[in-house]
Order: structure tokens, then sequence, then C-alpha cells
């Protein structure tokens, strides 16, 4: 454990930003499956609303770092594509 008080007040601080950001990384998987919940129900029009909606949370969680530029790519392509799927 930390004995010096720098060391404590950085793992106080450590702890806060891993809470805080557990909640951000849970806000992006939540906006993933609202629009996989909608693909499935394979309603187009919702499908697309939810994924407009997903997108821009997506990007942000990736600017802040949250989860890899890659991966947010990796994710908004491929939700994309399973909704243009619906509509064909």
């Amino acid at each position: 454990m930390a004995n010096s008080p720098s060391a404590r007040k950085r793992a106080r601080q450590a702890e806060n930003r891993r809470q805080h950001n557990a909640g951000l990384r849970s806000m992006v998987r939540t906006s993933i499956k609202k629009v996989l919940r909608a693909i499935e129900s394979k309603d187009h029009a919702m499908a697309t609303a939810a994924l407009q909606a997903a997108v821009p949370v997506i990007d942000r969680m990736a600017d802040k770092g949250i989860i890899h530029k890659n991966k947010a790519a990796r994710h908004k392509s491929r939700l994309n594509a399973q909704v243009k799927a619906i509509s064909a």
C-alpha cells in the first residue's frame, strides 16, 4: 500500500479515475447494445436512429482514450454494415 502522502493521493486519484472511466465504458457498451437490439428486431428506422445516437458516444470515448480509436472505428463500421443489411 502507498506510504507517502503523495503516493496515497495518487492511489485515490487513480481509483476515482478508474470508476469514472468504467462508467464511460459502460455507456459505450449500452449504446452499442441498443443498436444491436434494434437490428435484431429488423426495424430499419429504429436501428438507424440508435446508430446515429451511438456514433457520437463512441467517437467521444475514443477521443478521451476510454477505448482505442481503431476499436471505435471497428464498432462503427460493423454496426453500420449490419444496419444497411437489414434495409436490403
